[in-house]
């Protein structure tokens, strides 16, 4: 299979001197394209900060990420803008709704930024809000949505454009049952279509859809276990299988 992204001996450095905090220890990973990846690990782990490295929405201290043959890691800001718009969709632990704009509003504009008229813009993101259970809610202000409707409003915007790699921070972390196999299923979709997601989660519901669980602790990635031989234990992020 091809490798859609590639991390090699990533770390990430908080601060100098005595005050330095060690976010990523030394990090490589390789995903697949179509790959559904599961981050899981204690608070504090690194698995945010991760993410938001292989993103492109931080930089590495040192190291390497290359998504689909380019080093992003070296882009300049404007090159990085271009590809989330195009490549990559990231759903953010807090959301980061656009205050002044309604929840359709804020799914149709990265459609448009992508090139999509108006009308077909708002048609796809009506689609996706419904798919997601808040459909009824596309004109009502991020302000006025309860922590689980923001949520789901952001996986619309992070997926809306069919990018090649989704990342999601907690995206079922404040959604009830219902609304978890919702946001499943939705995902499921997106892989089957040959979409790659990289999630960070202390959700086994989602760990158990995932391809392969990678588990962090202290800025490391210290298992990686594919999903046959997967089996929760005692507790969400203790795994047995594949080392």
């Amino acid at each position: 299979m091809t490798a859609i992204l590639e991390a090699a001996d990533l770390t990430k450095t908080y601060g100098s001197g005595d005050g330095a905090v060690a976010a990523l220890r030394g990090v490589s990973l390789t995903i697949t394209q179509g790959d559904f990846i599961a981050i899981m690990g204690p608070s504090g782990c690194g698995k945010s900060t991760l993410i938001n490295v292989l993103a492109g929405l931080d930089r590495p201290t040192s190291g390497e990420v290359t998504i689909a043959g380019r080093r992003i890691d070296r882009m300049s800001e404007s090159q990085l803008a271009r590809l989330h718009r195009s490549k990559i969709g990231f759903m953010f632990q807090s959301f980061n709704l656009i205050p002044t704009l309604s929840a359709g509003e804020n799914v149709e504009l990265v459609l448009r930024l992508n090139g999509n008229r108006r009308r077909k813009a708002r048609r796809m993101a009506t689609e996706l809000l419904a798919r997601l259970g808040v459909e009824s809610k596309r004109n009502t202000a991020p302000g006025l949505l309860s922590g689980g409707e923001q949520q789901r409003v952001a996986l619309a915007r992070a997926i809306a454009n069919s990018p090649d790699v989704v990342f999601a921070d907690e995206p079922t972390g404040n959604l009830d049952s219902t609304a978890t196999r919702e946001v499943l299923s939705l995902l499921k979709v997106a892989r089957d279509k040959g979409q790659t997601l990289i999630v960070v989660t202390h959700d086994a519901r989602v760990a158990a859809a995932a391809d392969r669980v990678v588990t962090m602790r202290d800025g490391l990635v210290v298992d990686q276990a594919e999903l046959g031989s997967v089996r929760t234990t005692t507790g969400i992020g203790e795994w047995s299988g594949a080392r």
